[in-house]
């Protein structure tokens, strides 16, 4: 029996890359977005039957959202083995110029949002004695962003640290837990926040020239969720074309 997958924020971007290449790897995928028209969308792409992939609306802040994508999950394909914590608020703003409900805004999708994710599957996963979860952070949230915002750069800092809590927590019941932290992308988002004369000045900051690959940070996804992943848990994986380096 095939494993399954529950992504967020799949609808397009880096989501949909995930949740793809998921699905191409063998998984039965619920992709859920806010836009459960988009969501739905992609999934009838995957599958027009509907039997290896659906769509689903998900707030990701919605603890009782969550649940219920769950459960879907559970009543059509009887489990659920991998979380992917894509979904995510992109903003670029000076720091001054934030307000705070701008700045709780955006940590209730990117931060919450993960933090619901882990805490719902977590329990799903820890009475099943199994489960995979990968957190999507940032470069931004190791080096403090230098073309997002602060609340978008200290978010993605928690997710690096509530995946190091989960990853200890969840390890004794057959969990791992990790992040990737990209780099700047080749996706329409990325283009879409910075001019392309910022964006080529972005590039050549970066040590091998050019944007990251969507494709093997999903593919990276693939490999982290997988059975054979079990003995690499609370880690950070890079993928940053040597911008930060450690």
């Amino acid at each position: 029996m095939a494993d399954t997958a529950l992504v967020t924020g799949a609808s397009q971007g880096l989501g949909a890359a995930i949740a793809t290449a998921l699905h191409a790897a063998g998984y039965r995928v619920a992709i859920t977005d806010v836009d459960e028209a988009a969501a739905g969308a992609l999934a009838a792409t995957l599958d027009p039957a509907g039997e290896t992939a659906f769509g689903a609306q998900l707030d990701v802040r919605d603890q009782a959202a969550f649940e219920a994508v769950c459960d879907a999950m559970i009543a059509r394909w009887g489990s659920i083995e991998l979380l992917v914590n894509n979904a995510v608020v992109t903003v670029v703003k000076p720091v001054l110029e934030i307000t705070p409900d701008e700045f709780d805004a955006v940590l209730a999708v990117n931060l919450r949002g993960t933090f619901v994710g882990c805490q719902v599957l977590g329990r799903h996963f820890r009475e099943r004695g199994y489960g995979r979860i990968v957190n999507i952070a940032s470069l931004a949230g190791q080096n403090g962003g230098s073309a997002t915002g602060a609340h978008y750069a200290a978010s993605k800092g928690g997710v690096l640290t509530l995946t190091k809590v989960f990853a200890r927590d969840l390890a004794p019941f057959g969990i791992t837990v990790n992040a990737i932290a990209p780099g700047p992308l080749d996706l329409p988002s990325v283009r879409a926040l910075l001019s392309p004369e910022k964006l080529e000045a972005v590039k050549q900051t970066i040590p091998v020239g050019t944007l990251g690959d969507p494709a093997f940070i999903a593919d990276l996804v693939v490999k982290l969720g997988s059975r054979e992943a079990g003995f690499t848990t609370g880690a950070t994986w890079d993928v940053n074309g040597g911008l930060y380096m450690r």
